[in-house]
């Protein structure tokens, strides 16, 4: 029964996450209907829709379409802007407002409507934020009832090339100053529970109050989710609200199936359709809630610790806390034990023995899975090619090790068991968790609910020293906060920050097995069990083999560009694939050059990816830009510049290099200061222009006079495969572009000297 109780513990504690059921068509007209958001997003996720394609347009006017069949009156804002990485694209932001019966902030509904370049058809990132949306919207004006605060609807543009959209409208929209909260939809994979993040600068506590009121159905989120995502490399448009404006904001996302992220993957049949859902179940309870909620009130200088666990919900308590729950833990904990010797149940000899088997189980554990972590990334090397870390059969490898480390906990702790020894057991995981919440109270405060389980193991070890025959069921329910609140833990950590962190994340369990040891000590046969377990092991390590290969279904993502340096009159194939397919092989030779030489103007991508290959490739007559110099002035001593770049041929970015050494005392991009500190640049990448309209590239800025300035620029275009002058073979079916990076495409480099 005990065991059975834990079993249900775990299982709520994933299907408390994420809706299990779809809302239909015939849902009533008042509610979210997932069938209906998803007729949206047939529409707009038919093709790849980045900024400055054709597709791009056509998405725009269908949501401009779909605003007017909901009565609301659109805007459309337009404007150039950089980001903090030299990104430089013209956004064309949608807008729209509900009028409120009073005068107080507004309620901001946010999310973009471009798809990552060049492949992806961003049905996940973020078309199921737009559908979401408007789907949440026709819901809301269905019920004829007018809100007390203005709703603000952004659909904003260039979220994927620098946060463009929101950068313009925080910055440069007269309604941002009106906005009190903003609720943003976004995803970094194609499924799984929605992840609150709360966005701000201040103190949560208000916030946090605030959202457990409007009583989301299957809330996620915890503190700590937050600490952890501060520290990716994607932020979101919210994030520019927090940092450029002070506007407070809650950001959902879903992260599972990673795989699919930014590739041609996200498309309309691998969107999980109860991801969707809880994104739909999250706008309605937030937007019924803050359009009638006055949201002058929500900042604060109070920060609370919060976290969902499944009947209760979230549970907040703030910060002020932390200290004295720890401090108070550390007290029960040195009283038990005092306690226990003084009742003669605590032996010191029996102490040490769980002290050894903790510490053998981890360092056991760790070596094994870095070894065999080691030897899966040497025999599956083609894993590399998935820039984002987790490939498609990342999820049997979590499983896989989990099971090892239970396994190898099973087996090493049972020598050390007996009937009598249990609380002797338990003393060295409530200790090493005691260093653990001490740690997280100084250091990471957002993880300080990690003292509970703890409580509830000091109470287990309480009831097995004042009981010889202690109720075993008891026992398992002091289990259930451990394994309701980390259990989610073991999957959400490799797939939120990559499987690279498989060993560590997975270590986990025996620590969690540590608390639990109240329970499993008193299991007969636990050896069997730990063989159990190295059968489970093996069963999902099998099951990782045979779906290790790349499919149709689970495709191998590869790159190939031309690049045409017009100085040199030289060209050449790059591919940035560690393991060369039957594609690439098209193009290089069995044994390619490496294109090391061919790095050192480093075209910006998300993970700074470095080009792998390169093979000598055929001239080509391909138009090269025409520079312009339009205006050069010398007062005193600077010399005052502005030339146009004009792409000859359709393209769709341009990088901008000019060597370290250049001075620049002001650089202008199409009329938009560059963020850089140009005095201390220690990279030679300027910016990166994202085209559309056809627009060129225009440049000022200022030097010392006598310096004799250059600029290297790369133009890009993504049309390599349908290109008359090459004659490329389509992917094999197996195969998708790779995401991430420049890709498919035709670059030409040129040399700007300006004498």
């Amino acid at each position: 029964m005990a065991l059975f109780l834990m079993l249900v513990a775990v299982y709520y504690s994933f299907s408390a996450l994420i809706p299990n059921e779809i809302s239909t068509i015939d849902t009533p007209e008042n509610k979210f209907s997932t069938h209906r958001a998803l007729i949206h997003l047939k529409e707009i996720s038919k093709e790849a829709h980045y900024l400055g394609s054709e597709a791009h347009t056509k998405v725009r006017d269908y949501i401009i379409t779909e605003l007017k069949t909901l009565g609301l009156e659109s805007q459309i804002q337009e404007g150039y802007a950089f980001d903090d990485n030299g990104n430089l694209a013209k956004a064309k932001n949608i807008l729209a407002r509900i009028k409120g019966t009073e005068q107080g902030k507004a309620l901001l509904l946010l999310t973009h409507y471009d798809s990552d370049p060049h492949s992806s058809f961003g049905a996940s990132d973020a078309g199921s934020g737009v559908v979401t949306i408007l789907e949440g919207l026709r819901a809301f004006l269905s019920t004829n009832k007018a809100p007390k605060n203005d709703i603000i609807i952004l659909f904003s543009d260039g979220e994927e090339l620098g946060l463009t959209g929101a950068n313009i409208f925080v910055n440069k929209h007269p309604w941002s100053k009106n906005v009190g909260l903003v609720v943003n939809f976004e995803a970094r994979g194609s499924g799984g529970s929605g992840i609150m993040f709360i966005e701000t600068n201040q103190g949560n506590a208000n916030l946090i109050k605030e959202y457990v009121k409007a009583n989301p159905q299957f809330p996620v989120g915890n503190s700590l989710f937050y600490s952890i995502y501060k520290t990716f490399p994607n932020d979101t448009d919210s994030t520019v609200f927090r940092e450029d404006g002070d506007i407070d904001g809650f950001n959902f996302a879903f992260i599972d199936d990673h795989f699919d992220y930014h590739t041609a993957l996200d498309n309309y049949q691998r969107l999980d359709r109860n991801s969707l859902e809880h994104q739909g179940n999250y706008l309605m309870s937030l937007l019924n809630y803050f359009s009638e909620t006055n949201l002058s009130t929500l900042k604060s200088d109070q920060d609370n610790v919060y976290f969902n666990i499944p009947l209760f919900k979230t549970i907040i308590y703030p910060f002020s806390w932390i200290y004295p729950m720890a401090i108070l833990a550390l007290l029960i904990y040195i009283a038990l034990i005092f306690y226990g010797f003084k009742k003669k149940i605590l032996v010191g000899k029996e102490i040490s023995k769980g002290f050894i088997a903790l510490v053998t189980s981890l360092i056991i554990f760790s070596v094994i899975g870095f070894l065999l972590w080691k030897g899966i990334n040497l025999t599956y090397p083609h894993y590399s090619e998935i820039l984002q870390g987790f490939p498609y059969n990342g999820h049997d490898y979590i499983a896989a090790f989990v099971c090892l480390a239970i396994a190898v906990s099973l087996f090493v702790y049972h020598k050390a068991f007996k009937p009598d020894n249990v609380a002797n057991l338990l003393i060295a995981p409530l200790g090493l968790w005691l260093i653990v919440c001490i740690g997280v109270a100084v250091k990471l405060e957002g993880a300080s609910f990690f003292v509970i389980p703890l409580m509830f193991g000091l109470l287990s070890l309480f009831v097995l020293i004042r009981q010889t025959k202690p109720n075993i069921i008891l026992l398992a329910l002091f289990a259930v906060p451990c394994l309701t609140i980390f259990s989610p833990f073991l999957q959400l950590f490799p797939v939120g920050l990559g499987l690279k962190i498989i060993v560590g994340s997975s270590a986990l369990a025996i620590l969690m097995f540590g608390l639990l040891i109240s329970v499993f000590g008193f299991f007969k046969h636990k050896k069997r069990w730990s063989f159990l377990f190295v059968f489970m092991f093996l069963y999902f390590m099998i099951s990782a083999h045979s779906s290790s290969h790349f499919s149709k279904d689970n495709p191998k993502p590869n790159s190939l560009l031309y690049i045409l340096n017009t100085d040199t009159k030289k060209a050449n194939w790059l591919t940035y694939d560690r393991v060369l397919d039957n594609w690439t092989k098209n193009v290089f030779d069995e044994n390619p050059q490496l294109a090391s030489a061919l790095n050192d103007k480093i075209i910006d991508s998300k993970y700074n990816s470095l080009f792998s290959y390169a093979k000598e490739a055929p001239l080509k007559e391909i138009d090269e830009p025409i520079v312009n110099i339009i205006n050069d002035t010398i007062t005193n001593d600077v010399r005052s510049i502005k030339l146009s770049i004009i792409p000859q041929r359709c393209v769709n970015r341009i990088e901008l290099f000019s060597d370290s050494t250049n001075v620049f005392t002001s650089f202008k991009a199409n009329s938009v200061e560059l963020k850089k500190d140009l005095k201390s640049q220690n990279k030679d990448r300027l910016l990166t222009y994202f085209v559309a309209d056809d627009a060129p590239l225009e440049l000022e800025f200022s030097v010392p006079k006598n310096q004799k300035t250059s600029f290297t620029i790369l133009e890009a275009s993504y049309d390599l495969l349908n290109n008359d002058l090459f004659n490329i073979p389509e992917r094999e079916s197996y195969m998708i572009p790779k995401p991430f990076v420049l890709n498919d495409a035709i670059i030409v480099k040129k040399i700007i000297a300006i004498d």
